[in-house]
């Protein structure tokens, strides 16, 4: 499985708030009770760390009309070894 970063962007106001929360809550999806949002410190945008197969089955646990704005961004560590190989190949 991978690990994918999903981002949520909405409109910065009241309503806007209520109405991505509703839309999470009538989808019945996890992603509500999961996320982290950032609402409160006026960041509205919601994220959530995933592990599926693919940025598509990422992109998909969000509801339908809030796909095209969501951003999906696939994770990965970095071990010594590859850090060495990014520093020897990118700073000759």
């Amino acid at each position: 499985m991978a690990r994918f970063l999903i981002e949520v962007t909405h409109e910065n106001e009241p309503i806007a708030c209520i109405r991505v929360a509703e839309a999470f809550q009538r989808s019945g999806s996890h992603f509500l009770t999961r996320a982290d949002w950032g609402c409160e410190d006026g960041e509205h945008k919601a994220w959530m760390i995933v592990e599926v197969g693919t940025k598509e089955e990422a992109r998909n646990i969000v509801p339908s009309e809030f796909r095209k704005e969501t951003r999906v961004v696939a994770l990965h560590p970095f071990t010594l070894q590859q850090t060495a190989e990014l520093r020897r190949v990118h700073l000759k």
